[in-house]
C-alpha cells in the first residue's frame, strides 16, 4: 500500500470578482503520476500556486507526510525546502549558464564552490536519469526537451517528494515526449509523487495513474485512469455531454467550388528563415492549413507572408494586386492579421490590461498620435469579451492574471478588431482546454462562412481535419503535398509527411 505524501483539504482562494477555488481536495501518493485536469480557468494553476506558496490560501489545510501538523507555505522557497518542486511550461532556468551552473544556482552547498565536484556531481545526476546532456555545455545549446529534463533533474537532486510538471510537453515533439515520459516513470519507481498538468488527453492516458478534475474552481472528482473513459473525462471537464466535436466535424466540409475570389496569392516566396521558395493561394471563405512536423516550415511560411521574417524572393498579391510586404504593419494595412504560435513572447503584454491588449493592433494601424477615447476602447473590449466569452473580472484586469485560454481569446479579439480579409492562426489552441478549443474552432468556421479567408496551423492533425478544407503538407522547409476532399485523412497526411507522393499544386 502506497503512502500519502500530500493531502490538501477544503482549499479556498478568491480574487476580485472571481472565486478561483472552493473547498477543493487533492491527494497524492508516493510513486504516483496524477493528472490535474480542467478547462482554463478551472482552478488548476491556482491550486498549484497555493501548494507552492505563490498564493496564500483563504481556507483549508495542507498536510505532508512526515509532519505532525498542517503546513502554511508562504513562498516557493519554503515549498522547495518541504520537498515540493515545480517545472513550468516556460523554462525558468538561465540559458546563458552551463547545465552544472543551473543545477546548483541559488544553493548554499560546498559543492557549488568546487568546480570539479560540481561537474562530477552534475554528470552523475544526468547519467542516473538518462539525460543526454553534459554538465559543461551551455543550457541554451540544449533542446527544449533536454532543458525541461535538466529542470526536473535539479528538482530531483534537491530531494523533492512532490514534483509538479506544468504543461511540460506543449513544445515537444513525439520523440521528446517519449523521453520525458521515460524519465517520469523512472522517478515514479523511485517513489516521487508527480502532479502532471496537461491538455493532451492521449498523454494523460499513456502515463498517468489517476486523474483529478476541476471545473469552475470546484472539485468534480478523483478517478483511476481505468475507470474514466476519455469521453467521460471530457464531459466532466466541460460539465455537459460532448457532442460538439463530432458536430464540428460535419460542419467543416467547405465547398471549394464556390470559392472564386482569390484573397492572397504567393509565388516563389522565400525568406531568410530558410524556407524554400513556395507557392500558395487562398480564397474568400476558405480555411487552409499548413500541416507537418515541428520544424517543417509551417510557421516560416506564414511569417514570410506577414512580413514577420525578412523575405528574400518571390511575390505576394492581395486580391490580384501585387504588394510589397516588408513589415507586419504593412501586412496589417493590406488586411492581414497574424496570431503567433508564441503568445507569451509575441502576443500578450503582461503588464497591460485586457482592454489595452485588445485594442493594440487597431491602435498601431491608426497611429499612436490618434488614440482612441476611453469610451471607444471600453466599447471595443466589452463587445469582444461578450462575443468570445472571455472570463475576466473586467476589461481593466491585467491580462497576465487570465488563464491561458482566455489570454488566447484576447489576442484573437485583437486581430478580429482589425477586420482582416486574411487571418493567420498559428497554433491558436496550443496549451488550452478542450472547451476553449471547440469555441475557437467553431469561431474559425463561422468567420470563414462570413467570408474571411483563414490559415489554421496546429500540431494536432485531428484538429486540422475538423477545421480546414485544404491542407498544405510540409517537410524540411518544403511544401511536399496538398490534400483536399477525400484525401484529407490522418493516414494520407502522415504518408505525405513521410515521403509518399501526392498531388501538389494550386487549387
Amino acid at each position: 500500500m502506497q503512502d500519502e505524501i500530500l493531502k490538501m483539504r477544503g482549499i479556498n482562494k478568491s480574487f476580485p470578482g472571481v472565486r478561483a477555488l472552493q473547498n477543493v481536495d487533492f491527494t497524492l501518493f508516493e510513486g504516483e503520476i496524477h493528472a490535474l485536469m480542467g478547462e482554463n480557468g478551472a482552478g488548476k494553476s491556482t491550486l498549484i500556486k497555493v501548494l507552492t506558496g505563490v498564493y496564500a490560501k483563504e481556507g483549508g489545510e495542507i498536510r505532508l507526510r512526515g509532519l505532525d501538523k498542517p503546513v502554511t507555505i508562504k513562498s516557493p522557497q519554503e515549498a522547495q525546502k518541504l520537498g515540493i518542486s515545480t517545472v513550468y511550461q516556460e523554462i525558468t532556468l538561465c540559458p546563458n549558464l552551463t547545465v552544472a551552473e543551473n543545477m546548483f544556482i541559488g544553493r548554499a552547498e560546498e559543492v557549488i564552490v568546487n568546480w570539479k565536484k560540481r561537474i562530477d556531481k552534475t554528470n552523475a545526476i544526468l547519467a542516473s536519469l538518462g539525460i543526454s546532456a553534459k554538465a559543461t555545455q551551455q543550457l541554451s545549446s540544449c533542446s527544449i526537451a533536454v532543458q525541461q529534463m535538466v529542470a526536473i533533474a535539479r528538482a530531483v537532486d534537491m530531494e523533492c517528494k512532490v514534483l509538479i510538471l506544468d504543461e511540460p510537453t506543449s513544445s515537444l515533439d513525439d520523440q521528446e515526449v517519449a523521453k520525458l515520459f521515460s524519465l517520469m516513470r523512472d522517478l515514479k519507481n523511485r517513489g516521487v509523487g508527480i502532479i502532471f498538468v496537461t491538455h493532451f488527453l492521449e498523454q494523460v492516458y499513456e502515463v498517468c495513474d489517476k486523474i483529478t478534475v476541476l471545473r469552475n474552481g470546484e472539485l468534480i472528482g478523483e478517478y483511476l485512469i481505468k475507470d474514466l473513459p476519455r469521453v467521460a473525462l471530457v464531459s466532466k471537464m466541460l460539465g455537459k455531454e460532448l457532442g460538439d466535436l463530432s458536430a464540428l466535424q460535419n460542419e467543416t466540409a467547405c465547398d471549394i467550388s464556390r470559392q472564386k475570389d482569390i484573397v492572397v496569392e504567393v509565388k516563389g516566396l522565400s525568406g531568410d528563415s530558410g524556407i524554400r521558395p513556395f507557392d500558395f493561394k487562398t480564397c474568400k471563405g476558405e480555411v487552409t492549413g499548413f500541416a507537418g512536423l515541428l520544424g517543417s516550415g509551417r510557421s516560416e511560411c506564414v511569417r514570410a507572408i506577414f512580413g514577420a521574417d525578412h523575405v528574400t524572393g518571390g511575390e505576394i498579391k492581395i486580391k490580384g494586386k501585387p504588394v510589397h510586404i516588408t513589415s507586419p504593419l504593412k501586412a496589417m494595412k493590406n488586411g492581414i492579421g497574424y496570431l503567433s504560435e508564441d503568445r507569451k513572447s509575441d502576443g500578450i503584454i503582461g503588464d497591460l490590461s485586457v482592454r489595452e491588449n485588445m485594442i493594440l493592433a487597431l491602435q498601431v494601424m491608426r497611429g499612436f498620435f490618434k488614440p482612441f477615447s476611453k469610451a471607444q476602447a471600453y466599447a471595443f473590449a466589452d463587445e469582444y469579451i461578450k462575443l468570445l466569452g472571455i472570463k475576466t473580472a473586467s476589461a481593466d484586469t491585467p491580462i497576465s492574471s487570465l488563464s491561458g485560454g482566455n489570454q488566447q481569446k484576447v489576442i484573437l479579439a485583437r486581430w478580429l478588431l482589425t477586420h482582416p480579409d486574411y487571418l493567420i492562426l498559428d497554433e491558436p489552441t496550443r496549451g488550452i482546454d478542450i472547451g476553449t478549443k471547440v469555441d475557437i474552432q467553431k469561431l474559425v468556421l463561422k468567420l470563414a462562412d462570413e467570408g474571411m479567408s483563414i490559415t489554421f496551423i496546429s500540431s494536432e492533425i485531428e484538429e486540422m481535419l475538423r477545421t480546414c478544407s485544404r491542407l498544405i503538407v510540409m517537410r524540411d522547409l518544403n511544401i511536399v503535398g496538398e490534400l483536399k476532399g477525400e484525401d484529407m485523412t490522418q493516414d494520407r497526411i502522415m504518408h505525405t509527411i513521410a515521403g509518399g507522393a501526392t498531388n501538389h499544386g494550386d487549387s
